[in-house]
């Protein structure tokens, strides 16, 4: 039985995006598929192999809202929700991320960060080490 699908947008190493819903993403496979929900190919089933992906980003909604200014920094918001360790990253294509995980491991092949802003669009960030330029990991929040 298939699960609840996740809205999810897909960025792809060589800077390529795809918006859609997936029903399958597990870290523990290497290809999973998204249901595409670009005007161009809407409805068409892709299968996704992480070793294209620099990351999946779990969004609450596949349209954003471009109005938005999100919180990039630890300091901008209250600390009392988060846990995990503060981890800053970077691309090679100059993209940064800040967030807290629970799961990072340099050793791994991803992990999952959630974005220092509550209030953002993503949920969640999937980041895939392959595709990193740096990890800084700061203090753990607890």
């Amino acid at each position: 039985m298939l699960g609840v699908p996740n809205q999810i947008v897909v960025h792809f190493k060589d800077g390529r995006l795809l918006k859609g819903y997936t029903h399958d993403f597990s870290p523990e496979k290497e290809i999973f598929h998204l249901t595409s929900e670009e005007k161009r190919d809407r409805g068409i089933i892709y299968g996704i192999g992480l070793k294209e992906l620099k990351a999946i980003f779990f969004v609450k909604t596949l349209k954003g809202d471009k109005n938005y200014t999100r919180k990039k920094n630890f300091d901008e918001v209250d600390a009392y929700r988060n846990q995990g360790l503060k981890v800053t990253i970077r691309f090679p294509d100059g993209e940064t991320i800040r967030g807290l995980s629970i799961d990072y491991g340099k050793n791994k092949k991803g992990f999952f960060i959630t974005p220092v802003d509550p209030e953002d669009n993503n949920e969640s960030v999937y980041v895939l080490t392959h595709a990193l330029r740096d990890v800084k990991v700061e203090n753990a929040i607890k």
